[in-house]
């Protein structure tokens, strides 16, 4: 009867091991399905030389320019951009419904949280500087020299001013 027992507790044991590895590999195949479906089609190189930069979005304060380097910031899914803005450059407090990622290729980014704009209160980030700003964080910019950033995200990518008034696309034309 103990050996009954025993055997009978190891089988258990057994179908048990069975059980979780199968859920093991049944998630890891859900999570790679979803990480493929994320990723991009094809490769994609660039040089400096070969970013196309236009006029940034209106959204943002007029003075800057944009390089989409991978992605469709205004649709859903992954996206990288460049922005290149001038000395004194300065976007004032705002919130984004996705996280950001800034990570400061040339120049200096000064960038504070909160929901006024306030220089004294910001942190100074050089060349190779990053931040992530979570989805919702009110933040303020502002760059000394000319200041390029790489901010990588999920779109759709949007702003939402703290103060509507200072809302590049409320101003009256």
């Amino acid at each position: 009867m103990n050996k009954n027992l025993t055997l009978t507790g190891l089988v258990l044991a057994l179908l048990a091991l069975v059980a979780v590895a199968e859920e093991k590999e049944t998630s890891k195949a859900s999570t790679k399905g979803k990480a493929e479906a994320a990723a991009p089609a094809e490769h994609k190189l660039l040089n400096p030389s070969e970013l196309q930069w236009g006029a940034a979005p209106a959204g943002l304060p007029a003075g800057s320019q944009l390089a989409v380097l991978e992605g469709d910031p205004t649709k859903s899914g992954p996206f990288t951009v460049r922005m290149k803005s001038p000395d004194g450059y300065k976007i004032m407090p705002h919130t984004h419904p996705t996280a950001e990622h800034v990570t400061v290729i040339s120049g200096t980014l000064r960038l504070g949280m909160g929901e006024k704009f306030d220089e004294t209160a910001a942190r100074e980030l050089p060349v190779g500087g990053f931040a992530v700003l979570p989805a919702g964080m009110a933040h303020f910019a502002a760059t000394t020299g000319e200041t390029i950033v790489q901010i990588h995200g999920q779109g759709p990518f949007k702003i939402k001013y703290v103060n509507p008034a200072d809302d590049p696309r409320n101003a009256k034309k």
